[in-house]
């Protein structure tokens, strides 16, 4: 009731001023508010128009049809329906109440054949190396370079590839550079064939002699690998730098690993220049003299081979 209405309610005044609608709104709000909370829920329960009924029944029915639609059949009611429980995947675990069972992994074919080449004797081993066909230098060569020298020997000398004649006598390091390879070792009082096994880490003449290819040095590695198990030399003298490269797995430059003890597969490794190379670079044979002291040191404090 406004302040006016307040002010002619009190003067008396009140049936001249509001009219009959004013008036029984007035009268229905005070009826409302004398009742207690129960019985105003109870009325406007009862009140409730039936219209307004059929219009909330009618947006209803559509999505009602909807859930029925789409609900299995034997879903269960909302209230009886327990939450789902949904699985969290953990990195290295398996879902409860079911065992991991890794997938089984292949091995590479370069890995098989690998662990094959590791199991061979020396027989199996030179057969293998005569009919690879692993790589493209097979179509070109003329014969395999296998090896040459003592199958049991102390030093093992271990080049890049062959040459044209290693090609054409099947035997690493003759020509130039193999006298002056045989010149370096008798200053040391060593020879070729005696105590001494000389091999290349590439078995096939490359093209116009080139350099090995990344290709070629893997499939030819694993030969290499298990002739140095079976010579089991004191000391490798590695010369050139695609032999140190591979026994390595370096880039460094051969002028920045002379000097210094390395190791393959757990035999020390002294490196010096190819023989070819020192025929044209006649001024760095000084230091190839002092990789061979190097070498004989090695081989000397090796003591004896284990049989």
């Amino acid at each position: 009731m406004g302040r006016r209405e307040n002010l002619l309610h009190e003067m008396g005044f009140t049936p001249l001023w509001v009219d009959r609608t004013r008036l029984a709104a007035l009268q229905e709000q005070a009826a409302l508010e004398a009742q207690t909370p129960a019985e105003r829920s109870a009325q406007v329960a009862s009140t409730t128009q039936p219209q307004q009924i059929d219009q909330v029944r009618e947006h209803i029915a559509p999505l009602a049809a909807v859930v029925t639609e789409h609900a299995p059949a034997s879903a269960e009611t909302p209230a009886a329906r327990p939450a789902p429980s949904i699985p969290i995947a953990i990195p290295g675990t398996a879902p409860a109440g079911r065992e991991r069972t890794p997938a089984p992994v292949e091995a590479p074919a370069e890995d098989a054949r690998s662990l094959d080449i590791g199991q061979m004797d020396w027989s199996a081993l030179q057969q293998s190396v005569a009919g690879c066909t692993a790589c493209g230098l097979c179509q070109g060569r003329t014969n395999t370079v296998y090896g040459v020298g003592n199958p049991n020997a102390d030093i093992m000398v271990i080049g890049e590839a062959p040459g044209q004649q290693e090609d054409l006598q099947g035997e690493p390091f003759v020509g130039a550079a193999g006298q002056l390879l045989d010149n370096m070792l008798k200053a040391i009082g060593e020879k070729r064939g005696e105590r001494v096994y000389i091999a290349n880490v590439l078995k096939c003449r490359p093209p116009n002699n080139r350099n090995p290819q990344p290709d070629e040095v893997a499939q030819c590695s694993p030969y290499l690998r298990r002739q140095v198990a079976l010579v089991k030399p004191k000391v490798i003298f590695a010369v050139g730098r695609f032999a140190i490269q591979t026994l390595l797995q370096t880039d460094a430059p051969v002028s920045a690993l002379r000097g210094k003890l390395h190791h393959y597969q757990g035999v020390p490794v002294v490196v010096s220049y190819h023989p070819a190379y020192l025929l044209r670079n006649l001024p760095d044979k000084a230091k190839a003299w002092r990789d061979l002291l190097l070498l004989k040191s090695v081989e000397s404090e090796a003591g004896d081979k284990p049989g």
